[in-house]
């Protein structure tokens, strides 16, 4: 169930709504445990079980890993392993079984079959969050959850379920047995949530079709200028689809109450790989620096190891993102430049250059990296890469349709655009030097928030009634 659908919209959640603020106090979390498991389910109810186990399973290695953790790691060890397992099962267990084959069809061998393993929803991002909250109480960072109820609410809550952001234990813990619900969070809430659907519904899956079209084009019949514009918006898309659904994420926590922490930051402003990391998926880039850099000795541990340590990080990440090679390659191209970058680049270059290039080497550089993100094979994204370089011999002009750039789609994208990069906070920050205090009242301000927030509710039921385009990238995850 996509937060952007009208099953979601106009009949799960203001029924959970409801129901939740009608309840008791005592009542609340169970509603929110029935509501989360059946949001889960409509995705596909024997999928449910690997959820459950999950949880069970972490239950019981955090109570193992309380009571011996001042003398053994073994349960810590035995409780990660059993997360990874789950995870290497479910979601590379035919990737596995693939490459295996490609081994014995060239040594002649009969093949193993394919097990046609379905991936579970989110199960990347509910098995961070189980093995973060064991790592813990291995630590000392948290008490462990003796109660059964309240770890499974930590690892199904609904809102970052399938999609995060990645929330550690120790940051919602608190929550589950105390938060305070008013008007104020809720007011929060709905414009978060409102931002989220016209980042998803309104702009991002208008860059989608546009990355679609040109992405399912053969390579040898591709100009290189529609190449570009299809890389460029697969880059936007990508942002607005997630953080979109971040903002999503964190406007529906507001509406129970919860605090569910930030996951981007202007990513686009930012002047080097290594700070772009910093504002992009920010969740997932903290807990691979707590729970892999920083125990692989981060930089403590002379220059050669830290650039190794960086090299495993994005490994590891891009095989979190997906079981292909190709993301491999994706990670390999982020720890290249972050590697670069240490050893010189972001010192002698990118910090003395004025910021405008820097940040076109950022963009630049993530946007050549998406090409292996989005193509399904190696050659695939060599071949789209060389496009984007040297074009194509056999075709030329500009060659293309009204159907993927025309005027409707430039008044969503161009504002969109110089969103994306800071240009609404500037504009704003240049405007309160210049005009009073006093120029936009609080009426004039709540009026125009309301007729914002009630337009973009029209547009964007409109447009999901109308059965547009509306995939979800990270459901792939």
């Amino acid at each position: 169930m996509l937060f952007s659908s009208l099953i979601f919209l106009f009949a799960f959640l203001p029924i959970v709504l409801i129901t939740y603020y009608i309840v008791p106090k005592k009542g609340k979390n169970i509603i929110l445990m029935l509501s989360s498991l059946f949001f889960y389910a409509w995705g596909g109810f024997s999928l449910t079980a690997v959820l459950l186990i999950s949880i069970l399973g972490n239950y019981l290695f955090g109570i193992w890993v309380n009571a011996t953790k001042d003398k053994t790691k073994l349960p810590l060890a035995v409780g990660v392993i059993f997360n990874l397992l789950l995870l290497g099962t479910f979601k590379y267990g035919n990737f596995i079984v693939e490459n295996i084959n490609i081994i014995l069809s060239n040594l002649g061998s009969t093949p193993l079959k394919d097990p046609g393993i379905i991936l579970p929803l989110g199960i990347s991002f509910f098995t961070f969050q189980a093995m973060s909250y064991l790592i813990d109480v291995y630590r000392n960072e948290t008490p462990v959850q003796k109660n059964l109820f309240y770890l499974a609410l930590y690892i199904s809550f609904f809102p970052q379920l399938i999609a995060g952001p990645i929330v550690r234990y120790h940051d919602l813990a608190p929550q589950l047995t105390k938060r305070t619900e008013s008007f104020a969070h809720i007011t929060k809430g709905i414009e978060r949530l409102i931002l989220g659907l016209v980042k998803k519904v309104i702009v991002a899956n208008q860059f989608a079709i546009i990355a679609k079209e040109v992405y399912q084009l053969p390579t040898d019949s591709l100009p290189q200028s529609l190449a570009w514009i299809g890389a460029v918006s697969y880059s936007f898309q990508v942002y607005f689809d997630f953080s979109g659904y971040s903002d999503m994420a964190i406007g529906l926590g507001l509406l129970f109450g919860f605090k569910i922490p930030e996951n981007f930051n202007f990513p686009y402003v930012a002047t080097s790989i290594r700070e772009f990391w910093k504002r992009w998926h920010i969740t997932l880039g903290k807990w691979l620096a707590s729970y892999l850099y920083i125990p692989l000795g981060g930089s403590r541990k002379g220059n050669v190891r830290t650039y190794i340590n960086l090299f495993i990080v994005f490994i590891v990440c891009g095989f979190w993102h997906g079981a292909n090679w190709n993301f491999l390659v994706w990670g390999l191209i982020h720890g290249f430049f972050m590697t670069v970058e240490r050893l010189w680049f972001e010192k002698n270059v990118l910090n003395r250059i004025p910021k405008v290039f820097s940040i076109a080497y950022m963009f630049l550089t993530i946007t050549l990296a998406r090409v292996f993100f989005e193509t399904s094979t190696f050659n695939e994204g060599i071949a789209y890469t060389k496009v984007l370089f040297a074009g194509n011999s056999n075709v030329t002009g500009f060659n293309i349709s009204n159907k993927l750039v025309n005027p409707e789609f430039l008044v969503i994208a161009v504002p969109a655009i110089l969103g994306s990069f800071g240009f609404y906070p500037w504009i704003k920050s240049k405007l309160d030097l210049y005009l009073p205090s006093t120029f936009f009242g609080p009426k004039m301000k709540t009026s125009l928030k309301t007729i914002s927030i009630l337009a973009s509710i029209v547009v964007v039921t409109i447009l999901l009634i109308s059965d547009t385009y509306n995939p979800f990238i990270y459901f792939r995850f």
